[in-house]
Formats: C-alpha cells, structure tokens, sequence
C-alpha cells in the first residue's frame, strides 16, 4: 500500500521506494514488523566510517564531500537491515552558513569561532543563503540515487532552540549559563534569534525535501534543559513555526514530519498538538504511557511515536539487549493491525545516539531482535 498523497509520478528521477515500511509507520497505518533505524547510525562505531573519516581528513571534509557523505550513509544498510536512512550531516551546518565558523576538533565537538553573544550579534543574523549549503543538498540528491530505493531517506536539522543554544555558548554546554543568561535577561534577543534560526531551519528542511528527502525530523536536542513555561516559549512555539512553513508534499508525495525533544517527555500533550506526524522520544517515557496521552485511537488522529530504548543496552550482551528489545516492544503494546484504517503505530530508535564505542555486532543483535519480536507480536 502507498504512503503518498498521489501514485509517485513515472517521470521521477529517482528509483521506486521497495521498502515503506518506515513511512507507513509514520502515517500511522499497519505494517508487518515495526521498523527500525537509528540515530547517528552512520558514525564512529563503525570501524569502515572511521576509515572513510580518515580519507577525509576531518568532519567537515566528509560532511561537504558528496561521495564520502553518500558513502557513510549507506554504511550502516550495508551491514544492518534498517528500515531508513538518514542524511549524514550535523546539525549545525545552517549556523556555520550564518558565518559563525564552524569546526570540529577530534575528540572536542563542534566549536563555532564567532558565538552570538550581544545585540549587534543578533541583529547582524539572517536566514542564510542555501548556495552555502549546496553541499547538503547535493548529498541527498546523491544518496537517494545511490539507495536505489531500497530504503527512504530522511533529512534533518537541529530545532530553533538546539541551535540558538550552540551559537550563544560557541560550544557544548553543561550549564547553559550564556544561553539562559540572555534568555532571562534579554528575551528580546532571544526571541530575535529565534525567529530568524526558525526561518532558516524551514528553508533549509525545504530544500532537502526538493533534493529528495523523503521524511524529515527536527531534533531539539537541548528542550529538555528549559524549565516548564520556557520550554513552551522559547522552544516548541519556533518549532511550531518551522513546522508551519515546511512543504506537506513534493513530485505529488507526502513527506512526514518527526520532532525529537531530548527531555521532553513531560511535554508531550503540549507537543501533539504540533502540525507534524510522528514524535521522537528518549529512553526515559514509557512507550504505553505515551501511546495512552498522544498515540490516538484506531480510526482517530494521533502521533505516530519513535523511540526509545536506551544506548547503553547495546553494551550488555546480545541476550539481554534482545530481553530490553522486547521490554520495549511489548511497553508499547501491540500496534493495529487494520490495513484499512490508521491508528496508534511505533517506530523503533534509540532514546539519543549511538555511542561511538558500541561494539558493532550488538547492533546486529538489536535490529534482528525488533524484527523478530515485532513480528511475533502481529501473530507472523
């Protein structure tokens, strides 16, 4: 069954998608397994990215490299069978095209050589010009040609809030002292960067979705650092205003929205009523719980959800990760099965990313542990 809003036109540039099990997941209709992907996929713990990585040179070099950037995407759907792809990027990439200056130095993180930090700062910021980040685009044009339709492709960005935090701190913070500092003292020009990083996070989720990005998915990565009030205020309102201006369909096909809030569990009913399709959770919600607030009921509108064990399972042996798999799996319940209505439907992920030191055989252990389960739990 389709996932479009149209038959996909037969002038299209790219090859049939063979496995839509991921986006029929997000438009909340049945499927026979619930798929799988997982966040940071493509990264360190994958001994041929490290030796791509190497070639590069540096982040950067791979991340503005089309063939290296196509190459470390599809990695991970040469060893595992994943049920998507996702866009080898970062998140910061449309605060570098801003000028801020972005760097990554091995083992340190990203570092922004100009933070934002005073109102001539601010004023001076704009929506970037997208020619700075041709590279992106140019990658996911690559990818989706190179995946052949085996699976879709997603893009991302940071969220509104996730960014202004990098550009105020310059870096990665423990405290978000600087970032709070000018919130609580300067709401003006919190408001300000908002504002602006909003429209350039919907400008450049567009323009993936042009390039052939099939879904996409906001990361709010820092929501959860907000107390309650300004978590409303200063994050999910400019999330809710990327989401307003982002394309619902291009060449005739729907692209589904994800939104991920690190921490944001306590927020969710406040999050459904976001115009996007599926909700990302970390490992701290249960499944069954979130499902009951937000999940809806079959016939009835709700978010499709993503999620959420812990990293950390993947350092236990392949027995207990298949035990937490299941724990999982089963704490969401058994998704409808009702081909000709939608209701409440799963996306298996992580709660955050893999962690660079994951053994990658018990990645293995994983996805064939949620393929099995999820299948066993629809009586196949």
């Amino acid at each position: 069954m389709s996932t479009s809003a149209a038959p996909h036109p037969a002038a299209s540039r790219f090859a049939p998608l063979q496995n839509d099990t991921f986006l029929r997941a997000c438009w909340r209709q049945a499927t026979d397994h619930t798929p799988l992907w997982l966040m940071r996929q493509a990264g360190r713990y994958l001994p041929e990215y490290c030796a791509t990585r190497a070639r590069a040179g540096s982040f950067m070099g791979l991340a503005t490299n089309t063939d290296f950037a196509t190459e470390v995407t599809l990695q991970p759907l040469e060893r595992y069978a994943l049920d998507a792809a996702i866009l080898f990027s970062d998140i910061l990439t449309v605060p570098d095209a801003m000028g801020l200056g972005l760097s990554f130095a091995q083992g340190e993180g990203p570092r922004f050589a100009t933070p934002v930090r005073d109102e001539a700062a601010v004023a001076a910021l704009q929506v970037p010009d997208m020619d700075k980040l041709r590279y992106v685009f140019d990658a996911v044009t690559s990818i989706r040609h190179a995946l052949k339709g085996r699976v879709p492709l997603i893009g991302f960005s940071g969220s509104p809030w996730t960014l202004a935090c990098y550009m105020v701190e310059g870096k990665g913070s423990d405290d978000y002292r600087l970032v709070k500092t000018m919130l609580y003292s300067r709401p003006d020009l919190m408001h300000r960067m908002l504002e602006v990083n909003a429209d350039a996070v919907a400008t450049y989720l567009n323009a993936q979705i042009e390039a052939g990005a099939q879904a996409v998915m906001i990361f709010d990565s820092w929501g959860g650092v907000l107390a309650d009030g300004a978590f409303q205020q200063f994050s999910l309102a400019y999330t809710a205003r990327v989401l307003q201006q982002l394309k619902r369909e291009h060449e005739g096909v729907a692209i589904p929205r994800i939104v991920f809030t690190k921490g944001g569990g306590q927020w969710l009913e406040a999050m459904s009523a976001l115009d996007c399709e599926v909700l990302g959770l970390d490992w701290t919600v249960n499944l069954g719980q979130a499902r009951a607030r937000v999940g809806g009921a079959v016939g009835g509108p709700g978010k499709a959800l993503q999620g959420n064990i812990d990293p950390n399972v993947l350092f236990a042996p392949p027995q207990q990760i298949a035990q937490e798999v299941a724990r999982v799996l089963d704490s969401f319940g058994t998704p409808h099965l009702d081909p000709l209505t939608t209701g409440p439907t799963h996306i298996f992920n992580l709660g955050h990313g893999i962690s660079q030191y994951t053994p990658p055989e018990h990645v293995s252990a994983l996805v064939e542990a949620v393929h099995t389960h999820s299948r066993r739990q629809r009586g196949l």
